[in-house]
């Protein structure tokens, strides 16, 4: 039972948790008090009970610890949208990796914000896993390439591409990268694909904070999907899996690369 209920001491019955929460009603009319109604059930640990409460009146256990920080009431005044959209700009797919390792205190500050990335329902039943062992990482590089080119379609698209980067890496489909992430999970929901999506792009976006270059690698995740016993050369299991290489890049951009426009249905330009 990870919310209890409200500490009454601290409660100024202002309902923000209703707003936010049916769970959450003034059904004590005679004492004009708010109560939390359950059942646990229904509610799905989504804390926004907690994060809402001016009081921090709120009693739960169990679900980690709540965070305040300035800023947190306003997160537009904590980075304008031009800085935002600068750096959504300037994010990179990274091929080119120093062979230096990520200290793990500096791993674990990607893995910390993607812990706190949204999934529907808050389901949060991703499981992360990282390879930092260079001949791990090439043997599973070598038997993604092998089951690709059992495909004869694939084998046409990238045998030549990957008989050129052979001979620049060891492990061509992670671009020699220190470090692979892997988030995954036994939820065969299609919504859970979203999900890892979103869980990635948070852990991208942390590291490039961090100075370090990611890309997503979407020929890992075919190739798991065709034979799913590649997955167990990673040391996991999960029926959806998101995989994206991590380290320091070895290349600089000194702009952003064009994009053409969108057409927009139902916006007047």
């Amino acid at each position: 039972m990870p919310i209890i209920g409200i500490d009454y001491e601290k409660c100024i019955n202002c309902g923000n948790c209703r707003t936010v929460c049916f769970l959450f009603s003034r059904s004590d009319k005679e004492n004009d008090k708010i109560i939390f109604q359950g059942p646990q059930a229904y509610c799905n640990l989504c804390g926004h009970c907690i994060a809402v409460c001016p009081e921090d009146a709120i009693l739960y256990e169990g679900i980690g610890e709540a965070y305040a920080y300035e800023g947190v009431d306003k997160p537009e005044n904590i980075a304008s949208f031009d800085t935002v959209y600068k750096i959504l700009r300037a994010n990179r797919s990274i091929r080119r990796y120093k062979k230096e390792k990520v200290p793990n205190d500096i791993l674990k500050k990607v893995f910390e914000a993607m812990e706190h990335a949204p999934t529907g329902s808050n389901m949060r039943s991703e499981k992360f896993l990282i390879l930092s062992n260079e001949e791990q990482i090439r043997t599973l590089s070598d038997a993604v390439q092998e089951e690709l080119f059992k495909n004869p379609l694939m084998s046409d698209r990238y045998k030549e591409i990957f008989a050129i980067m052979k001979k620049i890496f060891r492990s061509p489909i992670y671009f020699d990268a220190p470090h692979v992430i892997f988030v995954y999970s036994s939820t065969d929901l299609e919504s859970e694909a979203n999900n890892i999506g979103i869980i990635i792009t948070y852990g991208r976006l942390a590291a490039q904070a961090l100075g370090l270059g990611t890309c997503w690698n979407g020929l890992t995740q075919i190739a798991m999907m065709s034979n799913p016993k590649i997955k167990k050369l990673a040391g996991m299991r999960g029926r959806k899996v998101g995989v994206f290489t991590i380290g320091y890049p070895d290349v600089t951009y000194y702009r952003s690369p064009p994009r053409s426009a969108k057409r927009i249905k139902g916006l007047e330009m």
